[in-house]
């Protein structure tokens, strides 16, 4: 293979980075440790590197299957001129920048084991005016989010893990509990405020680098510039929503998704609903819908499953409280994806692909409604149309690591072949090969064309990028 003078660039940066050097007191020693005293005193954040008090906190990703992972230098960035140095720096010594909001990667990309962090978290300011517009830092969690913009009475579809970025949800398009109703949270954004690798500043909307704004809304995080800030259309919040739960015994999984599958894609665009599958077959079905209870009733009657149910009206503050909870701050898993095609013809499979294993589950999640007001070229994300997606997610706890992603990889590769093959970008997964096609499908030569353009050299790259690493 031939090695390029740009790939030898960003080796020697990345080893330089890391701390090696080519002798004690070499010259490549001597340059990493000008080029982070020149950032550091550049900075209006903090520069953390190995040794450094707090380095340690900062370096952690969500996934802590990656706490082995230490990056060169962390840079905590409190503006738009923090991060232009940072890029500014980067570029000049070869060395690659990841840029981190929440820090939920899958696959720890947002915390690489070298190379430079460019850490929004600071960034984390939300702003909704008088006109509904919301503006919010890149570094800024959905519980935050969620209570800024209930406080000021709008809504705007989003996650239901409180701690996750809403820089990675956007930049992958946004699935979340009322997408149905919503659409996508990309599909609420107005305009994105990003540092191109040059360190220019640029705004990404309709009409201004519109072929950026449109790689944004669904062409995955740290693949096109390093983004600062979102600015958002919302919705009033509703008045009302209806939350609900239904459980299943063991062994219920074939008929409950035989039922529920046609059921959701068929419901109004304001019901919403997720099926948790366990290994046992019990299945835990939970969703809301946009307004009083008793429309949602009539629905959940049509499903014609017998269970246990439990629902109540409550005001969007309370709704999103009750949809966001449970969730741990960080945690050991796999996790990878699949989505549907079109209806299932053999639930009863798709269930299968989980039963008697000891770690993973199935989360599937109903797509369709507002979704699909977009066109699968419309934005960067391709899978309008589909009717489901499923997210295999497997805890690895006091398993071994191994038992775990085997059984991970099992399903969705079973899934592949049941459903549909293709992957919500979110949800990267380092074992699937064809994560590419499948996650960008018609629009990955689109995506590849405007990440030449803005990153020409690859200084944001890694092994799941956009042009690979």
């Amino acid at each position: 293979m031939a090695v390029s003078r740009r790939d030898v660039l960003w080796w020697t940066g990345a080893a330089v980075a890391a701390g090696g050097a080519v002798a004690a007191g070499g010259a490549p020693a001597a340059a990493g440790r000008g080029r982070w005293a020149r950032l550091r005193a550049h900075l209006a954040g903090e520069l953390l590197l190995p040794g450094d008090g707090g380095y340690d906190a900062a370096r952690l990703p969500f996934n802590s299957l990656f706490d082995h992972h230490r990056p060169a230098a962390i840079a905590r960035c409190v503006r738009v001129e923090d991060v232009q140095r940072c890029l500014e720096e980067a570029r000049r010594g070869g060395v690659r920048v990841a840029a981190r909001g929440g820090g939920h990667s899958y696959a720890a990309y947002s915390t690489p084991h070298d190379g430079l962090v460019v850490d929004l978290g600071p960034m984390n300011g939300v702003e909704v005016r008088p006109d509904g517009t919301a503006v919010i830092g890149a570094g800024a969690r959905l519980g935050d989010v969620y209570a800024a913009l209930a406080a000021a009475g709008r809504c705007l579809p989003l996650g239901n893990c409180p701690s996750v970025g809403i820089a990675g949800l956007t930049l992958g398009g946004g699935l979340g509990w009322v997408d149905r109703a919503y659409g996508l949270t990309c599909d609420w954004l107005r305009a994105a405020r990003v540092v191109t690798v040059d360190s220019r500043r640029v705004t990404a909307s309709a009409d201004r680098e519109p072929d950026l704004f449109w790689a944004l809304r669904g062409g995955g995080g740290g693949n096109f510039g390093v983004v600062t800030s979102f600015e958002f259309a919302t919705a009033p919040a509703p008045e009302v929503l209806t939350v609900f739960r239904l459980r299943f015994p063991a062994g219920s999984a074939a008929d409950v998704l035989g039922a529920w599958q046609p059921w959701s894609s068929g419901a109004p665009d304001h019901v919403s609903s997720t099926c948790v599958v366990l290994p046992d077959g019990s299945v835990d079905l939970t969703g809301c819908s946009t307004g009083p209870g008793g429309p949602l009733l009539a629905e959940l009657a049509r499903l014609g499953l017998d269970a246990p149910l439990e629902h109540a009206e409550v005001d969007y503050p309370t709704a999103t409280a009750i949809m966001t909870q449970g969730h741990p701050p960080r945690n050991a898993f796999r996790a990878s994806s699949r989505i549907a095609d079109g209806l299932w013809d053999d639930p009863a499979a798709v269930a299968g692909t989980v039963r008697d294993k000891g770690s993973a589950l199935l989360i599937v999640g109903a797509l369709g409604g507002a979704i699909d007001r977009l066109g699968p070229t419309d934005t960067a994300y391709p899978h309008r149309g589909a009717p489901t997606s499923v997210e295999v997610f497997g805890t690895v706890g006091d398993l071994p690591r191994e038992q775990v992603t085997r059984e991970v990889d099992d399903a969705q590769a079973e899934l592949a072949g049941l459903i549909g093959a293709g992957t919500y970008i979110n949800y990267l997964d380092p074992e699937q090969e064809d994560w590419a096609q499948t996650a960008y499908r018609h629009n990955l030569p689109r995506l590849r064309a405007v990440a030449r353009r803005y990153d020409p050299d690859r200084v944001l790259r890694f092994p799941q990028a956009v042009r690979g690493r």
